[in-house]
């Protein structure tokens, strides 16, 4: 049995599909409009990427100009979810289960609390972190490494859940700690990871 969980946010309490046509409506048409920056197909593929990894990172990977990538991060600093949010049905299975947790999400810090408010769950976790790389230059590798010395747990006495094995799951492995990816949709089905389901209260058997 683990001692605690570590979990994130974004696509693996809820679903950002569920959200993203309303929270990033400004900011997609923005990114439509570098079409001819980017060409129309790449433009697609950064939209799709905006529901699964922080924005900087798109900007990187898709080379935004820095005018337009510090246009994106205008639209985004202060934007806020204010619509109403459910996560997945299957999280009430693990916000259930007595064992100490934890959130670790990456985003704009107000961005992320307003859907962790909306979603109501501040009350499931001992501690939340947002890793907000406009203010700081800590990572969620960083953040695990803090949890651990600040509760004295060992790495065999945490379990990391997320969707993303570039992310939480390679910063988990790196601190060898075991990893669940939560994999609805079967994208990653050669990932790393110490588990994997499509379902996510197959996590509970994994750590309890």
């Amino acid at each position: 049995m683990k001692k605690a969980i570590i979990l994130d946010l974004d696509n693996t309490i809820y679903p950002v599909s569920s959200i993203s046509e309303n929270l990033f409506s400004v900011v997609f048409d923005f990114v439509d409009s570098l079409a001819g920056e980017l060409g129309s197909e790449e433009v697609e593929k950064a939209k799709a990427e905006m529901q699964r990894r922080p924005y900087q990172q798109v900007a990187e990977k898709f080379n935004f100009s820095e005018a337009a990538k510090n246009k994106g991060l205008d639209l985004l600093k202060d934007l806020e979810y204010a619509l109403p949010m459910q996560p997945y049905d299957e999280y009430k299975v693990i916000s259930e289960t007595p064992i100490e947790k934890y959130l670790v999400t990456t985003g704009f810090t107000k961005l992320q609390w307003s859907k962790i408010k909306l979603l109501g769950i501040e009350a499931d976790f001992k501690a939340i972190y947002i890793v907000d790389p406009q203010i700081s230059a800590k990572t969620k590798k960083d953040i695990f490494t803090m949890i651990m010395n600040n509760n004295n747990y060992q790495p065999d006495e945490l379990l990391i859940i997320g969707d993303d094995p570039e992310s939480e799951i390679k910063a988990a492995s790196a601190l060898g700690i075991d990893t669940f990816l939560f994999d609805p949709e079967d994208r990653h089905p050669g990932a790393a990871v110490t588990h994997s389901s499509k379902s996510l209260k197959d996590a509970v058997a994994v750590f309890m």
